[in-house]
């Protein structure tokens, strides 16, 4: 197999790691400890291509396909995780919208998205009753004159504070996933109410808030895709999605592998450093196994979703592992550090506490074992 990376994906994964280096890594520790949005990064990330890395020119993306996206999720997430799944949910939303939508939707919404317009999109498919069963979903979509009215709560809504567009999943038929349909939701729509900015463990740069939906008018245009065909959308967004969560995790995973060698070169024990002794080695080693295999599932699910191929289960596998492996990671890396990695002084408190959720946003680790599991019975 050949897994030497073309010029545009190394070209990509450069600017990504450049940019997340220089701007982001600085600034990281104090996001997480303001909770401030990344407005201004996420701009500047916009202005170099990678708010649409798998998106066409023609719409302002970079056309650089689902590898390099992942290359460069993995970058941007090594600096600040709380940035990565903000550019996570928003090339989720542009590519979504440009594969399913009008033209006018794409003209409209996907160039705000990889300009920057949009500072960032966001994916309201989970509800307080429906995370991992969308059959339950509650949100109703009622046909009236010229449109549609949308009525109900939405849950975990990243970036749901600022996004400028909302693809919003709601019942438009019986029970199940056969009556869901998609829609488009504008910022400032007056029946779109955001609520409290959820107060997280980790990644807390990251938005994240409750929608209610009140009354919210849509016109006929605002439908994505074909009525009734909202599930659908929803699980070829996901997979991709998987994608970039499994990146993301890698990168957190990364970063803290290279803090545990760093820290345990310099740091001196028994009149030696820790890096001598052997349970060290041994945690540093299991580590480095675990990320390699886990960038290389990662990889090999984003280059079959670049060949147009199927890729659903090698997308559940990459991101139950990679999650999974890079809790482990980030984990030993505290151990590495003994007491100070469990105070702020040290980053790989901030990659523990950022890690945790990449094995339940985007579909649970139990939910990718169903998935793979029905795949091997199938």
């Amino acid at each position: 197999m050949d897994f030497t990376l073309n010029e545009a994906q190394l070209l990509v994964q450069r600017t990504a790691r450049d940019y997340a280096e220089r701007r982001l890594k600085p600034a990281a520790a104090q996001l997480d400890r303001s909770g401030v949005f990344p407005l201004e990064y996420l701009q500047e990330m916009a202005g170099l291509g990678l708010m649409g890395v798998n998106i066409s020119e023609g719409l302002g993306g970079a056309e650089a396909g689902a590898v390099a996206y992942s290359l460069a999720m993995t970058e941007i997430a090594a600096a600040c995780a709380s940035t990565a799944v903000t550019m996570a949910v928003t090339n989720m939303v542009g590519e979504v919208i440009e594969a399913f939508g009008t033209e006018e939707q794409r003209e409209r919404h996907v160039t705000a998205l990889t300009s920057g317009r949009h500072v960032a999109g966001a994916f309201a498919l989970s509800e307080p009753e429906a995370g991992s069963d969308p059959g339950g979903m509650r949100t109703t979509a009622t046909r009236v004159d010229g449109g549609y009215l949308l009525e109900g709560q939405k849950q975990w809504i990243t970036s749901g504070a600022h996004a400028g567009v909302f693809v919003v999943w709601a019942r438009t038929g019986g029970a199940g996933t056969r009556g869901i349909s998609c829609f488009l939701v504008e910022k400032g729509n007056p029946g779109l109410k955001p609520g409290r900015a959820e107060d997280k463990m980790g990644l807390r740069a990251s938005n994240t808030v409750p929608l209610t939906l009140e009354r919210c008018f849509v016109p006929a245009s605002a439908l994505l895709g074909e009525l009734g065909g909202g599930f659908k959308i929803a699980m070829m967004a996901l997979d991709g999605g998987r994608i970039g969560i499994a990146s993301q995790a890698c990168g957190i995973a990364r970063a803290a592998l290279d803090a545990s060698g760093k820290y345990a070169r310099d740091r001196q024990q028994f009149g030696k450093p820790i890096a001598d002794f052997q349970a060290i080695q041994w945690m540093l080693a299991d580590s480095a196994t675990e990320l390699d295999a886990a960038l290389l599932l990662t990889l090999r699910a984003a280059s079959l979703k670049e060949a147009r191929q199927p890729f659903s289960r090698e997308a559940s596998m990459a991101k139950l592992f990679a999650s999974e492996a890079a809790n482990a990671i980030c984990n030993r890396a505290v151990q590495v550090h003994g007491g100070y990695g469990y105070t702020r002084e040290f980053a790989v408190e901030r990659h523990l506490r950022d890690v945790r959720v990449t094995t339940i946003y985007e579909g649970t680790s139990e939910i990718q074992r169903t998935v793979i599991a029905r795949s091997v019975l199938r």
